[in-house]
């Protein structure tokens, strides 16, 4: 009996878990590049209470009698479906378009570190010496195909920016002629994203789970290389139908577990008072 209390408590601290991770999907519908979560369960160990032997005619008995002893959180699995391509009014928008896999442009972290994004909402900022810089919407560096910080020439306007698809950047002169810096925006893959850390402000983090970066204007692997549309944000992949269905069959597991604590505590309570 008390091992069906412990095994109904695993269940309820497993769907809590769910119940958070959906709560968290939900929270980032709205979060430019976010790519929902989803909760992967496995059960525990398996209790044997009777080993493989013979019946009472002798007949073989070829099974054993386990009985389980719940369940845990096995991982948070991201979905890594493209989100919808969303037109912005912001002119250094860009949505990576790739239907193989996904790719990452590349962020300068303020540790000096690489991290690694979907949001495509940047813009160009002036750093400590006044050169104009590429961004993110947290004012970390995007970084090129070479590892470097991606920068106007001093006096070009940003107004006149582009990128092409290739992630090429241009910027117009004071003639109004289009002029290459000779630059171009860094798109990387992975051979299992799933395995992406996640951190904070829409970034990732590369791991050995996840592999290292593939960078695609560099390696000699056959990928299937990305396009660039500027002006265009990726949305969040997280489908609110979806999630709100989840959401209801999470909560019925959750009261079912609950339910048999209940009962196990009321046969508890008639074991007990047998005698009296």
């Amino acid at each position: 009996m008390v091992r069906s209390l412990w095994t109904a408590a695993s269940g309820m601290r497993a769907e809590q878990v769910s119940m958070d991770t959906l709560s968290n999907n939900i929270a980032n519908v709205n979060t430019t590049g976010y790519k929902a979560q989803d909760t992967q369960f496995k059960s525990l160990l398996y209790q044997t209470l009777q080993e493989k032997t013979t019946t009472a005619n002798g007949d073989p008995k070829p099974t054993e009698a386990q009985v389980g002893l719940g369940t845990r959180v096995a991982s948070l699995k991201a979905n890594f479906a493209p989100g919808a391509q969303l037109a912005s009014n912001n002119k250094m928008a860009l949505f990576i378009s790739n239907t193989v896999t996904a790719s990452f442009f590349a962020v300068s972290g303020q540790d000096g570190e690489t991290y690694y994004t979907r949001d495509g909402n940047l813009g160009w900022t002036l750093d400590n010496t006044g050169a104009r810089i590429l961004t993110n919407s947290s004012g970390n560096p995007i970084l090129s195909t070479t590892g470097q910080r991606i920068t106007l020439p001093a006096g070009a306007g940003a107004d006149g920016a582009t990128v092409g698809q290739d992630g090429s950047v241009a910027y117009r002169n004071a003639e109004g002629v289009t002029v290459p810096t000779g630059q171009t925006i860094g798109l990387f893959q992975f051979a299992n994203p799933v395995g992406l850390a996640k951190v904070s402000n829409n970034l990732y983090e590369a791991t050995d789970a996840s592999g290292a970066a593939i960078n695609e204007a560099t390696t000699n692997l056959a990928v299937t290389r990305s396009s660039i549309a500027q002006g265009y944000l990726e949305g969040s992949n997280v489908n609110i139908a979806d999630e709100m269905v989840t959401m209801i069959i999470t909560q019925r597991a959750y009261e079912l577990n609950s339910k048999a604590i209940t009962t196990s505590d009321s046969m508890l309570d008639t074991a007990n008072n047998l005698k009296r």
